[in-house]
């Protein structure tokens, strides 16, 4: 196909929501077979992303900037939630000397 001046090719929502649902799934997989805590947050942070990825296509898709917004609040909530996380990791890290799911479970009784 041939370039035209004054057309611009655009990518299909398909595929977008296609990459997006192929990234939740690659979240859910690593939360679900992990057993790193830090692996799970970064699956977890995968998950968010692919429903960012989602917003954004469809905000863009219907010109909608209101979906745009909601994706830069939801990226600043995580980046909360990711240092909280790694705060707890590193306290848990320091007084157990692992970051195993198994070994943390063991500590509950």
């Amino acid at each position: 196909m041939e370039n035209i001046p004054g057309i611009i090719r655009q990518v299909p929502l398909n595929y977008y929501v296609l990459l997006s649902t192929l990234l939740f799934c690659i979240g859910v997989i690593g939360v679900l077979s992990r057993r790193n805590a830090i692996i799970i947050l970064m699956c977890v942070e995968l998950m968010l992303n692919a429903v960012n990825l989602l917003l954004a296509a469809f905000s863009s898709y219907y010109s909608d900037p209101a979906g745009q917004v909601f994706v830069f609040f939801i990226m600043a909530v995580a980046a909360a939630e990711v240092a909280v996380g790694l705060a707890i990791l590193t306290m848990i890290y320091r007084n157990t000397g692992t970051v195993d799911i198994n070994f943390l479970n063991k500590l509950k009784g």
